[in-house]
């Protein structure tokens, strides 16, 4: 039996909730994969309604950090931070 098949057999046994936590899982590491695998000249700039978003909606801006620029990196975001209403 190949792993895929073996993943399908123990997916038909969970319930919807943790098939929700399983694919967005997979959409995390699909994600991971694609921003390991391509190399951004410039930053990331997207235009984005985050109306209504969720973590899902916000994978496509994740990418890789490395550096020790993490006050700067922290001060970026006190900037760019939007006000929420729960």
């Amino acid at each position: 039996m190949t792993i895929k098949e073996q993943i399908n057999q123990e997916l038909e046994k969970l319930p919807e909730p943790l098939l929700q936590e399983i694919l967005d899982f997979i959409q995390f590491l699909q994600a991971k994969h694609q921003s390991v695998n391509t190399q951004v000249s410039q930053p990331l700039m997207a235009e984005h309604n985050f109306t209504n978003s969720t973590a899902n909606d916000l994978l496509e801006f994740v990418g890789s950090w490395e550096s020790s620029d993490i006050r700067q990196c922290l001060q970026l975001v006190h900037e760019n931070r939007i006000e929420i209403e729960f």
